[in-house]
């Protein structure tokens, strides 16, 4: 921690594997001598963290499993296994014990979303503006809620020419978080921005403005002109709330803010949110999951362009987004499942034509106009996509 964490390890990632260091590493294997780990001791620590109760987290109080979970146990195989990088570097160790190692595996559970109809219903129903707004801002810019609590005036476009010309936009660089002081104080600040004052000095956290943990999380998302006249109203009230306050209101510039300026919480969207589904019987979703609808519904509307998604939602590979949403990319897949079952299996069409359509729409390519590179981006799987999308949409 002390030689390599501090200078390699984001603040979110310090506090989190120093967490997992103090409630699972120090306290089981913590005496261990370093001559006495081989892959065999590992596997079976592996298997004991599995019947050991989980720690209580002290940031909510709560714990999401009675028993550590396998995904947990993968976050600590995960920094064990640069530990011990970094201890084979030092000549501590010849070789790293959990290369080879076998890892509980762990099954990801899908997260349950909302479709567009339900999400639209919510939205009608919705008394809370400030839920409103923020779900609006999740679903049509695929922000996190730390991005979204973190917004300011300062990084949103809404002038009357930007929403005229469809180039509103809000511009991500950075978050809001809950961190412990102790982590703050032993990173010197590192990558934060603000440090919001306290109620109580007695507070173990505070909450502060960090910069993303990532590049690809910095990133102008456009805003389509409904959300952008939505912020053009919230700032009005927000103005109007500033003028009648006076010295009283802290103005911090969030566009999610307190009555008084002061910075939100997560749980002052989380519960809203909650109560809403409660009061409507609506599926039971996370705030995070207006994030996948989000990109979900990008995907369906653009073809699959998968890049300019990307853009959006600020994940940091595209195979992130591939991996997640895969079950909206196989939806044409599965269309030629269902092409071949009435093709040949029905006996609908046992010789198929090649190039039909061509035959019966021939268009003629201009001289300008180079056949071989046409022929490459028709290939291509994503511009094929959009194409056809273009196409449905100027029927």
């Amino acid at each position: 921690v002390a030689l390599y964490g501090k200078e390699n390890w984001a603040l979110s990632t310090y506090e989190g594997n120093v967490s997992l260091i103090n409630n699972y590493i120090l306290p089981i294997i913590g005496d261990t001598k370093l001559s006495e780990i081989n892959t065999r001791f590992i596997e079976r620590y592996y298997q004991s963290l599995l019947k050991r109760r989980a720690v209580i987290n002290p940031l909510n109080k709560t714990s999401r499993n009675e028993f550590v979970s396998s995904s947990t146990v993968r976050d600590i195989n995960k920094l064990l296994r640069n530990c011990f990088e970094q201890a084979v570097k030092w000549e501590l160790m010849e070789k790293n014990p959990c290369t080879h190692a076998t890892v509980p595996k762990h099954k990801s559970q899908k997260r349950d979303i909302w479709t567009a109809d339900t999400l639209m219903y919510a939205l009608s129903v919705c008394e809370d503006e400030r839920l409103k707004l923020a779900i609006n801002l999740s679903f049509s810019c695929s922000l996190r809620l730390g991005e979204l609590l973190g917004l300011t005036w300062d990084c949103v476009d809404i002038s009357p020419e930007a929403i005229e010309e469809n180039r509103a936009y809000v511009f991500i660089n950075k978050e809001s978080q809950r961190i412990r002081k102790e982590s703050l104080n032993a990173l010197d600040g590192k990558d934060v921005l603000l440090v919001f004052p306290t109620n109580h000095k007695k507070n173990s956290t505070v909450r502060i403005l960090k910069t993303p943990k990532t590049e690809s999380s910095v990133r102008k998302i456009f805003l389509p002109k409904s959300v952008a006249n939505m912020l053009v109203d919230w700032k009005a009230e927000q103005d109007e709330m500033k003028e009648i306050l006076g010295d009283e209101y802290m103005d911090y510039n969030l566009v999610m803010a307190s009555t008084f300026g002061l910075p939100l919480g997560d749980g002052a969207i989380r519960g809203p949110l909650k109560k809403l589904i409660e009061d409507y019987n609506l599926p039971p979703v996370v705030f995070h999951s207006f994030r996948h609808s989000s990109v979900t519904y990008k995907l369906k509307l653009n073809g699959g362009d998968i890049k300019a998604v990307q853009g959006d939602s600020g994940h940091a590979q595209v195979n992130m987004v591939t991996d997640v949403y895969s079950h909206i990319l196989d939806d044409d897949r599965r269309k030629n499942a269902e092409l071949f079952e009435e093709a040949f299996y029905e006996k609908k069409n046992l010789d198929p034509q090649m190039h039909v359509q061509q035959e019966n729409n021939n268009t003629t390519v201009a001289d300008e106009v180079d056949p071989e590179l046409l022929v490459k981006v028709l290939a291509n799987p994503e511009m094929r996509a959009l194409l056809n999308s273009l196409a449905k949409t100027m029927k």
